[in-house]
């Protein structure tokens, strides 16, 4: 397996993935909109994407975007995305591009990584494994002003 930080040039290979992760979580397919997001994330380096590849194929990704704490006016990293193409599951992909977030992480001496994902999301296991734990101290609150 390959892990790769992700450019503008591979826009093709992330495409499709990214479209499984938004299907996912019951969204209709937008390739047009896609690539759009995604181009403007990386052009703009509002994110970091890791693309897992298996002998050339895209399998999975992960995207990291930056957030800063006031209390300890530090930076860290919220993986807000994380997936695997569903024949590739439990071949220890998702881990693996876990493990390259810590050492981004790590390397860029960010304060950690937080996580957010649906409630029912049958990952966290893999995150609790993986030393993840749910904050006891804060929750997550969201609001549509409209």
């Amino acid at each position: 397996m390959t892990i790769i930080k992700a450019t503008k040039n591979h826009l093709k290979d992330l495409i499709p993935l990214f479209d499984g992760y938004r299907r996912f979580y019951k969204q209709e397919s937008d390739l047009i909109k896609i690539k759009q997001f995604l181009s403007e994330r990386l052009i703009n380096k509002d994110s970091i994407i890791f693309i897992a590849y298996l002998e050339d194929k895209a399998v999975g990704f992960t995207q990291l975007y930056n957030l800063f704490s006031s209390v300890s006016m530090e930076r860290m990293y919220l993986l807000n995305d994380l997936y695997v193409v569903t024949d590739f599951r439990g071949k220890g992909i998702g881990e693996a591009l876990i493990d390259k977030t810590k050492a981004q992480c790590i390397s860029e001496n960010q304060k950690g990584i937080a996580i957010q994902t649906a409630s029912d999301n049958p990952a966290q296991h893999l995150y609790q494994r993986l030393d993840f734990n749910p904050d006891p101290d804060l929750h997550f609150f969201w609001t549509n002003p409209k």
